[in-house]
């Protein structure tokens, strides 16, 4: 993996970190990305260390997903087996899953396969393998709608 994919990995992965702050605390986001710049993107805590994210892509996915989160939340909510709901989800889960939609709905600099696999692996740092196949399956099905 080059430098340039383990930064993107690293910027997706502390934008659904982000998200998930914003979502359960309500932080605005400006404090929300200061936060992010000064303490986790590239930063050691506690012997954590984070590795270096590309900021700009960060910044992109976490303002766009706070911005579109509406349109999102539709679009996955279209995607979802009958019965279940966005507000049904686990809340990683539906973070992973917007900042995940939003690459394919906004960056289509990025390849459709790199934004769904990329967000698989994000599924698999925080869920099991069954989890991590859902979130493939969503955005398969998120990306044949909108690319």
């Amino acid at each position: 993996m080059n430098a340039r994919t383990r930064a993107r990995a690293a910027a997706r992965l502390a934008a659904v970190q982000a998200l998930y702050q914003h979502a359960m605390e309500k932080t605005p986001q400006a404090q929300l990305l200061d936060e992010f710049h000064r303490h986790r993107l590239g930063a050691a805590i506690d012997e954590d260390v984070y590795a270096d994210a590309e900021v700009a892509f960060f910044d992109d996915i976490v303002k766009g997903v706070i911005a579109r989160t509406e349109e999102i939340d539709g679009i996955v909510g279209g995607k979802l087996a009958g019965g279940w709901t966005v507000a049904r989800l686990d809340k990683t889960m539906l973070q992973i899953l917007r900042a995940g939609t939003y690459e394919l709905l906004a960056r289509k600099d990025v390849p459709t396969g790199a934004a769904i696999s990329e967000y698989v692996d994000v599924a698999h740092a925080f869920f099991e393998p069954r989890e991590a196949k859902f979130v493939n399956g969503v955005l398969d099905a998120v990306a044949k709608d909108v690319r």
